[in-house]
């Protein structure tokens, strides 16, 4: 048995000696027709970049391919772009792919703009992508300017109010008709911060035109003072017009503040008026009570009298006869109160 298997061995040792060389020629042709089945896969790509004179080679595609990047669709819109006369890297290409980025939707917009006239480099145009703004859109905005209404509608108010220095409200509706900023589009305030300043601007407007007449007369003055505050600074957008849609007078502001004015200063007179009646009321009461006090100390000084009179009784100071004298005073100091008083009292009646 060990004899058949070494000589099985030597057989098998021999006929490798004999036919290496059609072994290498097999292995060759293997690898040949992989290498043309790999060539073939790339190569109408190939041809058609390098007929458009995009310049990229099968290892590019190869490299592109390993790298999990649809390397089609990196080689017909690098093709786009060479036909437009647009310049950007396959590197870029590659790394926008890398980067998650929209590759189609960016070479649209760059062609777009570079047709257009616009100055998009390919490095801003990634990047506005890659912030989640829709960079087409923005061309598209830029070529096409986009009108804004002032307000906005879907906010619940359909006007903007300002009161001019004569008390007169007016009600104004502009439409702003804005043009993208392809460079201040990453960072740049959106529509909300245009229409927030517009309004700003229309309502200060308003508020600075001496008569109400004047600004019907001349909407175009609302507009040339909001153009002239640079409303647009920092934004991702450019104001071309703001065109007044409407205006209408509204409530007479001055004259109802000033009715408002005046019943509020009518409550504070009559509070005033009240707190100071009250001052007199109370000071009245004290004064009675001060009468009073007074007539209560008479009546107490009256009350005197008679032990006064006792006691010069008892020490001998008062004689009976000084007693009744000073009785016939008192009965005609009484007499003489009654006459004045009957007198006064028909006096009275003969005036009336």
């Amino acid at each position: 048995m060990l004899h058949v298997l070494l000589a099985a061995n030597q057989k098998e040792g021999e006929f490798l000696a004999n036919n290496w060389h059609w072994i290498a020629i097999a292995v060759a042709g293997v690898l040949v027709l992989i290498f043309l089945l790999i060539f073939l896969s790339f190569l109408k790509l190939w041809i058609q970049s390098l007929l458009a004179g995009a310049k990229i080679g099968i290892l590019d595609m190869i490299r592109m391919k390993l790298l999990n990047i649809d390397y089609a669709v990196v080689v017909r819109q690098k093709i786009a772009l060479v036909q437009a006369g647009v310049k950007a890297g396959t590197q870029e290409l590659e790394a926008h792919v890398l980067a998650r980025g929209n590759l189609q939707k960016v070479v649209t917009s760059v062609i777009a703009a570079h047709k257009a006239g616009l100055d998009l480099p390919w490095r801003v145009a990634a990047a506005i992508d890659l912030a989640g703004r829709n960079v087409l859109d923005a061309v598209m905005v830029s070529v096409y300017p986009k009108v804004i209404d002032c307000p906005d509608p879907a906010k619940g108010r359909p006007t903007l109010d300002g009161v001019c220095k004569n008390g007169i409200q007016l009600k104004a509706r502009a439409r702003v008709t804005v043009r993208t900023k392809l460079e201040r589009l990453v960072g740049g305030a959106t529509e909300e911060t245009i229409i927030a300043r517009v309004g700003e601007g229309i309502v200060k407007a308003i508020g600075s035109a001496e008569h109400h007449t004047d600004v019907l007369a001349n909407p175009n003055l609302i507009s040339q003072a909001v153009l002239n505050n640079s409303l647009d600074a920092q934004t991702a957008y450019e104001i071309v017009s703001i065109d007044v849609a409407e205006i209408d007078v509204g409530a007479n502001i001055g004259a109802n503040l000033q009715a408002e004015q005046a019943a509020a200063d009518l409550r504070v007179a009559q509070a005033n008026a009240e707190k100071r009646r009250a001052l007199a009321v109370a000071l009245e009461q004290e004064m009675r009570a001060k009468v009073e006090e007074n007539r209560a100390q008479v009546v107490l000084a009256e009350a005197e009298i008679p032990r006064a009179i006792a006691e010069a009784f008892r020490n001998g100071r008062l004689g009976i006869m000084d007693y009744y004298q000073l009785k016939n005073v008192q009965a005609d100091t009484g007499m003489r109160n009654a006459i004045a008083g009957a007198a006064v009292t028909d006096g009275g009646r003969g005036q009336s």
